[in-house]
């Protein structure tokens, strides 16, 4: 039990550090993510990046791609996919913002 606890952390933060040195930040949002449940699993062991991710818009909904998070270890067949697309939950009136900047 003492194993498990040092494994997984309830303090999960994901950050590109490298994006903050190559591109400069107009807005920053704080999103919530749909994940399946190896999938935080994961993520809570440390195993996840942000480095090739980009996000799109489709249908007034924001996903993110290419999001890796790795399968989790001691998942069975109901395993999830590392890079499948992954819905991004922000208000209403943010993603009107986002849409009216860049469209």
């Amino acid at each position: 039990m003492a194993k498990d606890k040092k494994r997984f952390s309830n303090d999960v933060n994901i950050k590109n550090r490298k994006a903050s040195f190559e591109f400069t930040f107009i807005d920053k949002f704080v999103a919530g993510i749909v994940l399946s449940g190896t999938e935080i699993k994961s993520i809570k062991e440390g195993k996840a990046s942000l480095q090739e991710a980009y996000c799109y818009i489709f249908n007034q909904e924001i996903y993110i791609k290419s999001m890796h998070i790795a399968e989790f270890t001691e998942g069975t067949f109901n395993n999830h996919e590392p890079l499948r697309e992954r819905k991004l939950l922000l208000e209403k009136k943010e993603i009107q913002k986002i849409e009216t900047k860049f469209n």
